[in-house]
């Protein structure tokens, strides 16, 4: 079973100095590259490839370290670069066991392509070659590509790549919490359980039977099931965030017109949906400009 290499490419508006010295300074490499937590140039030797070492944390204490080596750079004569290197660990828990790649700097007209291509061999035999393969793989792929429109953005725009990582990670926090939130609500409440109040709160706002209301009342719970999946293929988070803030102050309208005695309990509507509403407010404004994977070439 053998892997495709991953391959990443990306327009970038700047100059080739200032895209070679982000890329190859390992204090600067190491701020935009999601793939690496450090990167250490070692003494190097002369007439000897420049060696590195590299850490990257997976988290809960645990992290992964490893080697690299540049076998070197080549500068053409229309102005691209080219730069080559090997790299691997010695850790038996890393899937990584050792590859190669290369990055290019291609000038354009008014950009610079920047661009990867690599692979590497996995540990742990035909089951680390499927976990590559379907898993691994990918989310490298994934990631590099990520950090690319972070490298792009950070040179184009001038936003850092802490910065916008921050904006990206909270704004995926804040995603998955209104898709637990939504798909909670419908489906347990409303579906499984068919709590009075849900249903209560609806015979009080429209006069229908007890039959009637259990069957809007699930209906309502599919409604948020449907909408909470939209949180996880609907790339275009803002929206949701301004929809949200339409939705949640109709709800708590409703909720308290159903039963006004419920501002009395200590979870009530309106305290809930407050901190709903801060919360959507809080992801709307992160929302502008994230960086995304999206915006890279994957294949050649």
């Amino acid at each position: 079973m053998k892997n495709k290499p991953i391959y990443v490419e990306i327009p970038i508006k700047t100059e080739m100095d200032k895209l070679w010295e982000a890329t190859q300074t390992p204090a600067m490499h190491e701020m935009w590259d999601l793939r690496f937590s450090s990167i250490k140039y070692l003494p190097k030797e002369d007439n000897k490839p420049q060696l590195f070492s590299y850490q990257t944390k997976i988290g809960f204490g645990l992290k992964v370290e490893g080697w690299g080596r540049s076998i070197g750079s080549f500068n053409a004569d229309d102005g691209s670069r080219t730069s080559s290197l090997q790299f691997g660990t010695d850790q038996s828990v890393s899937i990584i066991r050792e590859g190669r790649g290369y990055w290019k700097y291609e000038p354009g007209r008014d950009d610079i392509t920047f661009l990867t291509q690599y692979t590497y061999e996995t540990n742990f035999g035909i089951i680390g070659k499927i976990f590559d393969r379907f898993l691994f793989r990918p989310i490298m792929g994934w990631a590099t590509a990520l950090s690319f429109d972070v490298l792009k953005r950070w040179l184009e725009q001038g936003e850092s790549p802490a910065s916008q990582f921050t904006r990206f990670f909270s704004q995926a926090l804040l995603m998955l919490f209104f898709f637990f939130i939504w798909i909670y609500h419908g489906l347990i409440p409303k579906i499984l359980v068919q709590h009075a109040d849900e249903i209560g709160m609806l015979e009080n706002l429209i006069p229908i039977s007890t039959s009637q209301a259990e069957m809007l009342t699930a209906i309502a719970g599919m409604g948020e099931i449907a909408f909470a999946f939209t949180w996880l293929v609907y790339s275009n988070k803002k929206r949701l965030f301004a929809l949200q803030l339409i939705l949640f102050p109709i709800l708590t309208i409703g909720a308290i017109a159903a039963n006004p005695a419920s501002l009395g309990q200590p979870f009530n509507p309106l305290t809930f949906n407050s901190s709903l509403i801060i919360l959507s407010i809080i992801g709307y404004m992160l929302g502008k400009d994230i960086p995304t994977a999206k915006n890279c070439r994957r294949k050649r």
